[in-house]
């Protein structure tokens, strides 16, 4: 049997937010495979989707930019090595002066950006500051409305490109910044993300031991109730949960073209602290 380390054990539980007995016993059955065995814990517990994307284990900032005519607007995450440098207002400034540079010049990788005078001035923070920063990447919008931008103090940002009242853009992006939606709509989410949820579906069905009509409905409500959480359009609104931000948008004569958001140190582990 593959030896189950407790790092594997940690990673599984970070994924589902289940106990550490429970993940230990489903990296067993799958003989260490971490997918696997996120599979069997969701199929046999009813584990909510993989959570890893709200994790949070670097410091650093979001730098954001929008056009005058709001038309034009980037995100970039600048990480630093302590939350004390984060709140230093030249590395603010540096970070928001970087989403101005990706929203004019277009850059097409992190390392066209990090070059000339934009490398320059990081060399001589990191001189000045005496620690180590990076660039880690950054996102641009075209909008074909207008931009909306909502920043969660210097963790999160949000551009939305909307159509309709002011509010709508602002309403969105707060929204999206709780939420954080994989995809805008069904119709964007991928076959194979569908049909990997189906499976599992189908395979919590079997376990029920309900009748086959019954088990059959089971399984399309649970994916229907997956594609909702997993899009902007099927969640429900974070001003009043009663409606979905699809209905929303209807009653105000809104529409959403597009969006980009940025979670500083998501997916990043942080180095254990030494006391």
């Amino acid at each position: 049997m593959a030896e189950i380390s407790a790092a594997l054990v940690k990673e599984l539980r970070e994924l589902t937010g289940l106990g550490m007995m429970e993940c230990k016993k489903a990296l067993a059955e799958a003989g260490g495979d971490l997918r696997k065995a996120e599979e069997l814990l969701r199929i046999k517990s009813g584990a909510k989707a993989n959570k890893a994307a709200s994790r949070i284990a670097a410091e650093g900032v979001i730098g954001a930019y929008v056009s005058p005519d709001g038309k034009l607007g980037a995100l970039v995450e600048l990480n630093c090595e302590t939350d004390f440098v984060a709140k230093n207002e030249e590395f603010v400034a540096y970070a928001r002066s970087l989403a101005e540079t990706v929203a004019s010049q277009n850059p097409r990788d992190v390392a066209a950006l990090a070059s000339g005078k934009v490398e320059e001035r990081r060399q001589a923070l990191i001189q000045k500051i005496g620690e180590n920063m990076t660039i880690r990447r950054f996102k641009r919008l075209q909008a074909k409305g207008r931009l909306a931008l909502y920043l969660h103090g210097v963790k999160i940002g949000v551009l939305v490109d909307y159509e309709g009242p002011e509010a709508v853009g602002t309403d969105v992006a707060m929204h999206i910044s709780f939420y954080k939606p994989q995809f805008t709509s069904k119709t964007e989410v991928p076959a194979d993300v569908v049909s990997r949820e189906r499976d599992i579906q189908l395979a919590r069905a079997k376990e029920s031991g309900k009748p086959a009509e019954i088990a059959a409905k089971m399984v399309e409500g649970a994916v229907s109730k997956f594609l909702g959480e997993i899009t902007l359009m099927g969640q429900p609104f974070v001003k009043d949960d009663k409606q979905t931000v699809e209905k929303m948008l209807a009653a105000k004569k809104g529409k959403v073209n597009g969006y980009a958001f940025l979670v500083v140190g998501e997916g990043i582990e942080k180095a254990p602290q030494v006391h």
